[in-house]
């Protein structure tokens, strides 16, 4: 639910976030043939689904084979992943995924896809940032808090309170740690990226940036790069031209602006392995040094008129995946491309692939 959750109505979506039932059925590793372990490296494909439908689901793609298993969360636990699965992280055998309107955070065994533990209590998580083995920060939407967790307890031990944000306009998205801080950007309804003390578990400072920054990235030289969308027309928060931002965290003020043009919709800003190249999706997919002074002119692959949704770079190889939702109703289909944008392989994942997770 990242660029969707613009469209709907907060009420509707608080009083429709009922409790999801996790429906046991399927016998583990039954109906879609044999389930093998994840042994290796590879990629993890988190599949929105629809809102309100309960059909998120995981996908797991090996890339030195070329081979992809879908629907692995479902054919491990005989259970459904549930309403819109929003993010995955990994932090050592663990893999945390984020299902916003189930209001749960699922941790699975990364080789096996089984549940090992469980979160509940949230409002609507979105990102997970491990702090240590023992203290965690999930962000939200529609809550003014960032919530603290002890993933070795599997429960909510505190939240930290953002400033000057209500129920109907609170939205925290993506983490970075850089040294004892971690910043976050805000994005729906918002204009701001925090600094977090995580000495402290509070908010030490905030910046002004443009309407609705989207994502959060750090690259080689210890700066902070976010891209906003500038909202869209019509918006009771405002619509400006979108831009992308060179920011110091050490002094917390933008180093530099780069200015797209009124109506385009820049997301997904993404860094390869060297943190030297930045990437984002605007229509096509763009890329950037990070030392370069002014935005490209040409598109790094185009989008043949499809809807680019997800994207991701290999810390590897620099390989390029790019996720498809084709409509939102059908499984989309994953993209991937070497680092010269030259065509690798394709495969379908699950219905809005949106985010991934590299193992």
């Amino acid at each position: 639910m990242k660029h969707l959750a613009r469209i709907l109505l907060t009420a509707a979506a608080l009083t429709a976030a009922a409790c999801m039932k996790y429906d046991y059925g399927l016998p583990p590793g039954m109906g879609y043939g044999d389930l093998t372990e994840a042994a290796g490296d590879g990629l993890f494909i988190v599949n929105e689904g629809n809102f309100m439908y309960g059909n998120a689901t995981l996908s797991f793609y090996d890339p030195a084979a070329r081979t992809v298993q879908n629907e692995v969360f479902y054919r491990a636990n005989g259970m459904k992943l549930g309403d819109v699965a929003q993010s995955m992280t990994i932090h050592g055998d663990l893999g945390w995924i984020a299902v916003n309107n189930s209001h749960v955070v699922f941790a699975i065994d990364l080789r096996t896809f089984r549940e090992v533990g469980r979160i509940t209590g949230f409002t609507s998580p979105r990102y997970i940032h491990f702090v240590s083995d023992s203290k965690a920060y999930v962000t939200q939407i529609w809550d003014p808090h960032i919530y603290i967790i002890d993933p070795q307890r599997y429960e909510i031990t505190g939240s930290i309170e953002c400033p000057d944000m209500t129920a109907e306009t609170a939205s925290t998205e993506q983490m970075v740690q850089i040294g004892h801080y971690v910043y976050v950007n805000c994005w729906s309804y918002q204009n701001r990226l925090l600094k977090i003390d995580t000495r402290t578990d509070t908010v030490v400072a905030e910046l002004e940036v443009g309407i609705q920054p989207t994502s959060l990235a750090a690259d080689r030289n210890g700066k902070l790069w976010t891209v906003t969308d500038g909202g869209y027309e019509g918006s009771p928060y405002g619509y400006e031209a979108p831009a992308l931002y060179r920011i110091d965290p050490e002094t917390f003020t933008v180093e530099q602006t780069f200015r797209f043009r009124l109506g385009d919709a820049p997301s997904e800003i993404q860094i390869d392995g060297t943190g030297s190249t930045l990437y984002w999706i605007n229509g096509d997919i763009w890329r950037m040094d990070v030392e370069d002074d002014r935005l490209p002119v040409r598109p790094f692959i185009e989008s043949r008129g499809t809807i680019y949704y997800g994207l991701t770079v290999d810390p590897a190889t620099s390989d390029v995946y790019v996720a498809d939702a084709i409509d939102y109703v059908q499984n989309g289909i994953i993209y991937r491309y070497d680092a010269a944008g030259q065509p690798v392989d394709s495969f379908y994942a699950g219905i809005t692939p949106g985010a991934f997770c590299w193992k």
